[in-house]
């Protein structure tokens, strides 16, 4: 066994969640509701009827999880605000108690040691301005600003990685075009409103960061490689649809200027002709790229399907998640490669990865998880495989800290490093959270053990 230690000693060993997701009490001591509130008490939005009144109580247990994190032996957590439990109304009046729980948070991983990578917004639009319209309205890029300011001049002396918009392509294909997700709108003319005005917000917070912060903020998307089911033409070009809408969308204009010209083919006359000055105003230079690696996608045309005509093809003998997500640790160097390649080599962070696979209500002490643990070291290994090739990755954030309120999924999906017993808030770490903390210790020496004890 070799004890090469693989990874710098300034490589961050993280773990990610969001607040929707865990913290509960969405409108304790003056929260306002946010639109994943409302959508959640929807009947039929979400399975089961489930909500995130409750979700981990990471609200209250907040210090009992920072010293689970300190137990991983994790460097870094990456956590994201509620927009609307700092400003109830989305704007104006601030709401003391909310602001002050994230400053006890910060605090609190400070102490441990532990490194903040804050999100400011995960999908959590406070109500209030959805009722304006949401992402909809030309000013929501304002009421972004105005929001982070807040949390810039109240934190920036104790954080030092910010993130603007986390996955703003899941914002908007589930909430604005497929209805799937909050706010629940079906609208092929709509969607590309939204996403250009989150791209607009994503900048004018990064603009009112350089005023007021010291030192860095970066965007987080998901992304996922693409690769023809076939050698035809029609499949190729289905791909670079795919790959347009999926990957280049967001991140072409944040670093080229412009958006991707297979998205004017994919929404037809839905595709609007958007202010040049837009476009340069949305190319802020950023200190770093969050990107989120799940799974791929393998294409092939398809004329029923809207509105990309690309179809993924499930993979025969291959391993798929709970989420019926097919594993795939190539594609995370893939990926990263091409990241670099298209838009330097500015520093990059795995933000989240990671599998949700079956696991028990009641976890006994063991929570043996092997297929989590096996995709934690395939996973690991595919980025040190990206680094060795040349990306500039600096650190990974494993998804999740907690299992947790997994959207419209409700609970059943877990993704944890940890098990949440739902009905006592009993926490226990499984085998794949006791395998990256070895990982961690090791400084990524572990993953060259064969069976990674999976």
């Amino acid at each position: 066994m070799s004890t090469e230690l693989l990874f710098p000693a300034d490589f961050l060993w993280g773990a990610a969640t969001s607040a929707y997701q865990i913290e509960g009490a969405p409108l304790a001591d003056g929260a306002g509701p946010s639109i994943w509130h409302e959508f959640a008490h929807t009947p039929g939005r979400t399975r089961n009827g489930d909500t995130g009144d409750i979700a981990c109580d990471h609200y209250h247990r907040c210090r009992e999880d920072v010293a689970l994190m300190a137990e991983l032996g994790l460097n870094a957590y990456r956590f994201s605000i509620s927009w609307s439990r700092v400003l109830p109304e989305g704007r104006g009046r601030v709401n003391p108690p909310g602001l002050g729980f994230y400053e006890r948070l910060v605090d609190a991983l400070l102490e441990q040691g532990i490194q903040p990578m804050l999100t400011l917004y995960h999908w959590d639009l406070p109500a209030a301005l959805d009722r304006l319209g949401g992402w909809l309205n030309p000013d929501s890029a304002d009421w972004f600003a105005d929001y982070v300011q807040i949390l810039f001049r109240a934190l920036d002396d104790r954080v030092q990685l910010w993130v603007t918009l986390n996955e703003p392509w899941v914002v908007v294909d589930g909430g604005y075009l497929h209805g799937v997700l909050a706010p629940g709108q079906r609208n092929l003319f709509a969607a590309p409103h939204a996403s250009h005005h989150l791209l607009r917000a994503h900048a004018a917070a990064v603009q009112a960061y350089r005023a007021i912060g010291r030192h860095q903020i970066g965007l987080v998307v998901n992304l996922e490689p693409k690769y023809p089911a076939t050698a035809s033409a029609e499949d190729f070009a289905a791909t670079l649809r795919a790959d347009a809408y999926w990957n280049r969308q967001y991140l072409d204009p944040v670093f080229l200027g412009a958006y991707p010209p297979e998205l004017a083919e994919i929404f037809g006359a839905a595709w609007p002709t958007f202010p040049a000055a837009d476009l340069d105003f949305i190319r802020q230079p950023l200190d770093f790229l969050g990107v989120n690696y799940y799974s791929r996608q393998v294409v092939r045309h398809d004329p029923q399907d809207w509105p990309l005509q690309a179809a993924r093809i499930r993979q025969p003998r291959h391993t798929y998640t709970s989420l019926d997500w097919e594993v795939y640790p190539q594609g995370l160097t893939d990926i990263l490669e091409w990241v670099a390649q298209r838009y330097g080599p500015l520093p990059l962070y795995i933000t989240e990865n990671g599998a949700a696979f079956y696991d028990p209500p009641q976890a006994d002490d063991l929570a043996d998880d092997p297929l989590r643990q096996r995709y934690l070291r395939d996973h690991l290994q595919a980025a040190l495989a990206a680094r060795q090739k040349g990306v500039n990755l600096r650190g990974y954030f494993a998804w999740s800290l907690l299992d947790n309120f997994e959207w419209a999924h409700g609970y059943a999906p877990r993704f944890g490093l940890t098990h949440v017993d739902y009905a006592t808030q009993r926490r226990t770490i499984k085998a794949s959270g006791r395998f990256y903390a070895k990982v961690i210790r090791s400084q990524g020496a572990a993953l060259r053990v064969d069976d990674a004890g999976a």
